[in-house]
């Protein structure tokens, strides 16, 4: 399956080799993800504005019915996941894409608080069920390396999400609702060319369970939720360039306001282009965990900077400062999903990678709903808010090694140890 060539995906989506799969499925996959995270891009630019302008929320009514749909979202994951398990994860992950194109399309009908809530928490179910349903597939097009695969599919989110935002920035100069109306539409729109795409995919088979294997085995599996847990105060770091440091820079540095768009610039250009080398050879959850180990260190040296950024007068030495704090915390940001990719994957049992990835999908959850808490608080304490928040991360990479050593000694599945046994060699 992987030799066969596809030749119009070839000839329509050229990107280097550093970003792509070079041919087959796992090419086919990687198109998918540009196609749905272009419109992801559009939407994820423009759905504040779009929701107030157009639908008539006010900005709390937005932000509590992200909250309420976010925790109902949550609980798809592991159920949808599991029957990607038992019925394929092809056919799973395209259906959800289906119902996220009806719940994109229902926006453009929503004219009250109770729709949106609704129709917000359809779309997070489904998201969750997609990311659920999609493990199975990254695993198995990715062969020995899924998480090498899963480093190419997150640079090529980037760059999807980069091309998305700057489509969605025409709508926003526009500013009229038939501008905002349409990129919405399109983004419905993307969900179904991301499935079409999908289908090009051969189906996957479907791994029997061993015997007397329990069949909610993931919930069950207390060694694999605490790594989820400890990755999802990780995760929290992704709080700190897209809500954090805007704050930081507008109240309490004299760096230019275009020093926020850089430092996200930044990191776009530095997850696409060096994501997939930062994996390399992070094959093994022994590998993993020092990866973490070194991501969390870095976090302190970027929160140092951000910091000591306050302390300048001068504008364009707070932005120098600033930036390279972006460029350094986007290092850490590499280590931290390098590890996390492989520990998805590397502790999960083949038969149930859904019901895993759905289970490792919460740590997501829990860092989404702490992380604005934890930046407040990391605002509200100033400079030795940054310091406490680097050292918080730090802590948490310093945990990772031993906890990870003890979720590879503890399978109820099939055990990893051979390449456990190697990486301690």
């Amino acid at each position: 399956m992987r030799g066969r060539r596809y030749d119009t995906v070839s000839a329509v989506f050229k990107i280097s080799e550093n970003v792509l799969p070079r041919s087959g499925p796992a090419r086919v996959m990687a198109l998918a993800t540009l196609v749905n995270t272009v419109g992801s891009g559009m939407f994820m630019t423009l759905s504040a504005l779009f929701f107030t302008r157009v639908v008539g929320l006010s900005v709390s009514q937005v932000g509590f019915g992200l909250a309420i749909a976010g925790i109902l979202g949550l609980v798809g994951g592991v159920p949808i996941g599991h029957l990607a398990d038992r019925y394929g994860p092809r056919g799973t992950y395209v259906t959800m894409l289906v119902v996220q194109a009806a719940a994109m399309a229902a926006y453009l009908e929503v004219h009250s608080f109770w729709g949106f809530v609704l129709v917000e928490a359809l779309g997070q179910l489904a998201q969750g069920g997609s990311s659920s349903a999609k493990g199975p597939i990254i695993r198995w097009l990715g062969g020995d390396a899924p998480a090498q695969f899963r480093a190419y599919l997150r640079a090529v989110t980037n760059v999807g999400i980069a091309l998305g935002a700057l489509a969605a920035g025409y709508a926003v100069q526009l500013d009229t609702p038939f501008a905002y109306r349409t990129m919405v539409g399109i983004d419905a729109a993307s969900f179904l060319l991301t499935a079409l795409i999908v289908v090009r995919i051969s189906a996957l088979p479907v791994v029997a369970a061993p015997a007397g294997t329990h069949t909610w085995i993931a919930l069950r599996d207390r060694p694999y939720a605490t790594v989820t847990a400890l990755n999802g105060v990780m995760s929290v770091q992704f709080a700190v360039l897209t809500l954090g440091l805007p704050l930081w820079v507008a109240g309490h540095t004299h760096a230019p306001r275009w020093t926020i768009a850089a430092a996200m610039l930044i990191n776009t250009i530095l997850v696409a282009l060096l994501q997939v080398r930062a994996g390399r050879g992070v094959d093994n959850p022994a590998l993993a965990g020092r990866a973490f180990r070194r991501g969390g260190l870095v976090f302190v040296a970027s929160s140092a900077l951000f910091a000591y950024a306050a302390d300048t007068s001068t504008p364009w030495f707070a932005a120098t400062v600033l930036l390279i704090g972006a460029a350094v915390h986007t290092v850490g940001e590499l280590w931290h999903q390098a590890g996390s990719f492989e520990l998805a994957y590397g502790l999960a049992a083949d038969h149930a990678q859904g019901q895993y990835q759905g289970v490792f999908g919460l740590g997501a959850g829990l860092s989404n709903a702490i992380g604005p808490v934890v930046m407040a608080l990391c605002l509200a304490g100033g400079q030795l808010g940054w310091l406490a928040l680097g050292l918080g991360l730090a802590a948490t990479g310093l945990a990772m090694p031993a906890v990870t050593r003890w979720a590879a000694a503890n399978r109820p599945h099939a055990p990893i140890t051979a390449k456990l046994a190697t990486a301690e060699a």
